[in-house]
């Protein structure tokens, strides 16, 4: 039985009135035998059997907690029962474990504590006992291991006790001693070990100690006397050990956990570091154990990381960018990183330049350097091969007496890129790391300096003053802006590259990722500040080779440019679809250029006939713009934008998108009185409610289809209050898909009152609609799988059915 199916049945026995509910289930006792054998893992009769066949508990037993309710038959320590327990917490559905009994810890030990164990069928070959023996380390020994099972068995204690500290071991042999009243189970052990001498129980001491308590006059006392005190008392410590040695994943830390207890069972029974080092105050030996087998993961999932970590070769060599982690968490302090990590190079480049704390400290550090451009070219020079850290790279070039070569040019210059190509971890990007820390007098004293890939960068990944910009373009030339518009910098970089109206700046943003009104206003030739121009031939240029079935809207944002150039490239490289498309550019053509303009693109024969004569005959009229105008308006009204997207004979679905590609407004309201005269096809439906506007009442058509649901468009409709949760019950179609999202909206809705108003639309249709009448509400689940209309319908249907 599906979730939604059983939601439907506890829903239906929830919102019905006690009588009616009760008369329901034990009508359909069966499948309630089926919903709780689903919802607590056991097998049908099993079930039965617990509830002693009553169909009013067993509707009570719906709405149990499924984990208290297997405790509780736990609690009654029969055999069978937990045999059929076990399985269920282990059971697998769909793939993975039933999630409503995935979690019940103390499911085992309270069934141990419950048991007789002088009953043999715990210990048959198809008993609980021997399944529990052939568990191997892994998280299913988990919940054996802590359950109290080891001190109730010679062959558990040989099995598992290697895997639990010394003294939860001494603890299993005065449970042993307890249970059976003497040594006999001692003096089994000892057999068993003669008998298989590979066997390893994991600590060397115990089978010496059992052989002294075998003779010993009081062997409790001497168990007792080997007890630790204090050690391993506590239950959650135990489990968070033995989760750490076999669960997946991260293993819950357990609050006052003594580390020196730790390290004794790392020490006996090597733990997994991977996870260990995650918890906080993990020692630092263990974790610097743990970065000799993998560095790597070390630096970056350690909880507690040792500086002195930071230190090894490997560290930085390995992750640069863990030491920005450890910035930002407080672990790695700036002034250390900067004057005992190195080399120098990798340092600079894992550190977070854009926090302000990290800017603080390398000015300071830069601050040496002064405005000397000699200091800083022989800074860079130095860096790309010192192997000390930053503090001592600046003492040797700044120091007294410092012998290192001085340089008054930039090492191996190299040209800028166009494109600007990617960030690398490099001594260069280290350097101008450093120069963007610095004061604005050394910026504008070093940018001369740089060579042409270095003023480019500093330009465009930088944060130079508008100042220091202008330093490096009086030294530099429009070679520097142009190669600053290589990168194509956003905010005030992009404003100060657009205003100064260079052609080649343009070209180089029209062609990248410039969209919208800016894109417009390119393909206008409009200037910033005012006025305009002919479009550039080096913008007409990326036209020309712009990619259409990748760029048509860049094409189709000059379709009111009007310029003669762009307009010839539009009409030459596209297909416009619509008429209006096609007028707002022959518009705006003869708005700029006159009629000699608009000749010279119909003489390209690339719009339709018609249209083309139609405009040849106004070109000799008077009032033939006003014409041309009049004409645009009526094409553009929803009337004609509807009557185009819905045209028959065409696929509607088609329409629309070339409506939206070429920038036209959807004419909602007259989309919504066609589909309301003749309801629109599935496809065009789904078409429309993806788009951010599309009004309620085409969603609803939309919800009433099943294989349209889309679930972020849901979400989407349902925050926007396109749609409400109640939709799903009267609008959602077929009953099932219904069903299916109530279900979900149920379980994740984002409001809670949402939630409540969606339950309370559920429990008032359905005792309206279905009454008190038991067969009115089992023929409504039984037609609910293939019902096709709404749950609301169904409901309406079964109650008519059965005469309600």
């Amino acid at each position: 039985m599906t979730d939604s199916i059983q939601l439907a049945f506890r829903t239906a026995l929830s919102v019905a009135d006690p009588a009616t509910a009760d008369a329901l289930a034990e009508r359909m006792q069966p499948r309630l035998l089926r919903a709780l054998a689903h919802r607590f893992g056991l097998p049908k009769r099993m079930v039965e059997e617990l509830l002693g066949g009553d169909a009013r508990q067993m509707r009570a037993a719906l709405t149990i907690d499924p984990g208290e309710w297997l405790l509780g038959a736990a609690e009654l320590g029969d055999p069978v029962v937990g045999k059929a327990l076990w399985n269920a917490y282990f059971r697998d559905d769909e793939g993975g474990k039933h999630r409503a009994v995935q979690e019940i810890p103390d499911l085992l030990a309270t069934l141990v504590h419950a048991a007789d164990l002088s009953d043999p069928r715990w210990y048959e070959d198809d008993g609980l006992f021997p399944l529990l023996y052939a568990q191997r380390p892994g998280p299913g020994l988990l919940p054996v291991l802590t359950s109290g099972l080891i001190g109730l068995h010679v062959g558990a204690l040989a099995l598992f006790a290697g895997h639990f500290p010394p003294p939860v071991v001494v603890d299993a042999c005065l449970s042993l001693l307890e249970e059976w009243g003497g040594t006999e189970p001692f003096t089994r052990f000892l057999e068993l070990l003669d008998e298989e001498p590979d066997l390893d129980t994991g600590h060397p001491w115990l089978p010496d100690l059992l052989r002294r308590a075998v003779d010993a006059a009081d062997p409790e006392s001497l168990l007792r006397e080997h007890r630790a005190a204090g050690e391993w008392e506590d239950p959650d410590h135990l489990r968070g050990l033995l989760e750490l040695r076999y669960c997946r994943g991260d293993a819950v830390q357990p609050d006052g956990l003594d580390w020196e207890l730790i390290r004794r069972e790392h020490a006996r029974r090597p733990l997994d570091l991977r996870r260990l080092m995650r918890w906080e105050g993990c020692p630092d030996d263990l974790v610097m154990t743990r970065l000799r087998e993998d560095p790597s993961d070390t630096v970056r999932h350690a909880t507690d990381l040792p500086f002195e970590v930071l230190k090894e070769p490997a560290t930085l060599d390995t992750d640069l960018d863990v030491l920005k982690y450890r910035v930002r968490d407080g672990q790695a302090p700036l002034h250390r990183v900067l004057a005992e990590l190195a080399p120098a190079k990798g340092v600079l480049c894992a550190l977070a330049y854009d926090e302000e704390p990290t800017r603080k400290a390398l000015a300071a550090l830069v601050a040496p350097l002064g405005t000397d451009p000699v200091n800083w070219l022989t800074c860079y020079a130095r860096l790309r091969r010192f192997r000390g850290s930053p503090t001592e790279l600046i003492a040797e070039v700044t120091g007294p007496g410092a012998r290192v070569k001085r340089r008054t040019d930039w090492p191996e210059p190299r040209e800028a890129e166009f494109p600007l190509g990617e960030v690398r971890q490099s001594a260069r990007e280290a350097f101008l790391a450093l120069l963007d820390s610095a004061s604005q007098e050394a910026q504008t004293a070093v940018v001369p300096h740089l060579d042409g890939l270095g003023v480019q960068q500093f330009l465009v990944r930088g944060n130079p003053s508008p100042a220091v910009r202008d330093a490096a373009v009086a030294a530099h030339g429009r070679p520097a802006q142009l190669a600053m518009a290589a990168g194509q910098p956003g905010g005030e970089k992009r404003d100060y590259l657009l205003d100064l109206n260079d052609p080649e700046i343009d070209a180089r943003y029209l062609a990248g990722w410039l969209n919208g009104p800016e894109q417009e206003r390119l393909l206008a030739g409009r200037l910033r500040g005012g006025g305009t121009r002919p479009v550039p031939d080096e913008l007409l240029a990326v036209l020309d080779e712009l990619i259409v079935s990748e760029d048509r809207d860049k094409l189709l944002s000059g379709v009111d440019s009007g310029d003669l150039g762009v307009a010839r490239r539009v009409v030459g490289r596209l297909r416009l679809h619509l008429p209006a498309t096609r007028l707002r550019l022959l518009s705006a053509v003869w708005e700029r250029g006159g009629p000699d303009a608009v000749r010279e693109i119909l003489a390209m024969d690339r719009l339709p006939g018609a249209l083309t004569r139609w405009t040849e005959r106004l070109l000799e009229a008077p009032d033939g713009l006003v014409q041309l105008r009049s004409r645009l308006a009526e094409e553009k009204s929803p009337e004609r934008l509807a009557a185009y997207v819905l045209r028959p004979g065409s696929r509607p679905e088609e329409r629309l998108k070339w409506l939206l590609s070429e920038e036209l407004e959807v004419p909602w309201a007259e989309l919504v009185a066609a589909h309301r005269s003749t309801p629109f096809a599935p496809e065009l439906v789904a078409e429309l409610v993806m788009l951010p506007r599309c009004p309620r009442e085409l969603f609803l058509a939309w919800l009433g289809r099943a294989d349209s649901i889309l679930g972020y468009l849901l979400d989407k409709a349902l925050e926007r209050g396109t749609l409400r949760p109640e939709d799903f019950v009267t609008h959602a179609a077929p009953a099932r898909t219904g069903l299916d999202l109530i279900c979900r909206y149920l379980a994740d809705g984002p409001s809670k009152e949402d939630r409540r108003r969606l339950r309370d639309k559920v429990a008032e249709l359905a005792p309206e609609r279905l009454g008190t009448n038991p067969d009115a509400w089992a023929v409504c689940l039984q037609l609910l799988p293939d019902f096709v209309g709404t749950l609301a319908e169904l409901m309406s249907t079964a109650g008519a059915a059965a005469g309600a």
